[in-house]
C-alpha cells in the first residue's frame, strides 16, 4: 500500500481514537483532579489531620508538585514545587519507602524553609510514595494527623490504600493526555506543512467533534451527556438507563463515518 492509499485509513483511525477521546472527556470532564482532591479529603477524615497533599513528580524538571491538598492547613500547599529530593517528601519518592515521623523537629531530612512556604510548619508527617509499575511517580503526605501514632505501620498500610488509589487516578489522567498528544503528533506528520504550529494541529483535531456534529452528532453529545447525569442515579435507575442504552446500540448501527480531511 502506497502512503497515499494508507493516508485515509490513517486518519479515520485517528478520527476513531479522537471521537472515543472526546466522548470520554464530555462523561467526566476533568476527572482526575477531582479524584485526586476527594483521596486527600478522604485521608485528612481518617486521619484527624490538619493537611493531606498528593505531590506528582515532573520528569521534565526532576520536580514534585503538589497538585492537590485537604484540610484546614492544606490550601497554601497547591501548586507548591520543589526538588525530587528535597525533604521527607523527597526521600519518600526516591527511595520509594514510606516514612511516619512523629517529630519532624528531630528529622534532619525535613525541609523546614520549604514548609514555611505554605504558611503552616507541622509537627508530625506520614509520607507515603505514590507508586505504578515503573516506580515512584509521586508522594502522598498527611499532616499531624490526630488518628496517627497508636500504631505507625498499620498508619503506614492505611496511607497506602489512599496512595494505590491516587497512582491509578494518576496513570489514567496521564494516558489521556498522552492520547491528545499522540494525536497531535500524528497529524503534524501526516499534515501538508511539517511545520504546522500547535494551534493548527489543535484545530485540525477539534473538527473532528464538528464532523461528529455535522453527522448528526448531536445526538451523541446528548447521550453522552445523559449518561454523565445517570452515573448519579440509584442503582435502580442505573439498571434501566443501561438496559436503554443497549437497546440503542442494537438499533443504531450505521455505517462508519467519513475519514477527517483536512
Amino acid at each position: 500500500m502506497t502512503d497515499a492509499e494508507e493516508q485515509p485509513a490513517v486518519l479515520a483511525a485517528l478520527e476513531a481514537v479522537a471521537a472515543r477521546a472526546a466522548v470520554a472527556t464530555r462523561l467526566e470532564p476533568q476527572s482526575g483532579e477531582a479524584l485526586l482532591r476527594s483521596i486527600a479529603e478522604a485521608a485528612v477524615l481518617v486521619f484527624g489531620a490538619e493537611a493531606a497533599s498528593i505531590a506528582i513528580h515532573e520528569p521534565d524538571t526532576d520536580r514534585l508538585v503538589i497538585r492537590v491538598a485537604a484540610g484546614r492547613q492544606g490550601r497554601g500547599a497547591i501548586g507548591l514545587a520543589f526538588a525530587a529530593s528535597t525533604g521527607i517528601a523527597g526521600y519518600v519518592f526516591t527511595t520509594g519507602q514510606p516514612l511516619a515521623v512523629s517529630d519532624v523537629t528531630a528529622d534532619p531530612r525535613f525541609d523546614r524553609a520549604t514548609a514555611e512556604t505554605t504558611g503552616y510548619v507541622p509537627g508530625s508527617i506520614l509520607a507515603v510514595p505514590v507508586l505504578d509499575d515503573s516506580g515512584s511517580i509521586g508522594v502522598l503526605e498527611v499532616l499531624d494527623g490526630r488518628a496517627e501514632g497508636s500504631n505507625q505501620l498499620r498508619d503506614l498500610d492505611l496511607a497506602s490504600i489512599f496512595a494505590r488509589q491516587a497512582a491509578v487516578t494518576i496513570k489514567a489522567g496521564r494516558v489521556e493526555r498522552d492520547t491528545s498528544e499522540l494525536l497531535r503528533q500524528a497529524l503534524a506528520r501526516l499534515s501538508a506543512d511539517p511545520e504546522a504550529d500547535a494551534a493548527a494541529i489543535e484545530t485540525a483535531v477539534s473538527q473532528i467533534a464538528v464532523h461528529l456534529d455535522d453527522e448528526g452528532g448531536g445526538r451523541i453529545w446528548a447521550l453522552a451527556d445523559a449518561v454523565a447525569r445517570a452515573r448519579h442515579a440509584s442503582p435502580e435507575q442505573l439498571s434501566l438507563v443501561v438496559e436503554i442504552l443497549e437497546a440503542l446500540a442494537r438499533r443504531s448501527a450505521r455505517p462508519a463515518p467519513r475519514s477527517f480531511r483536512r
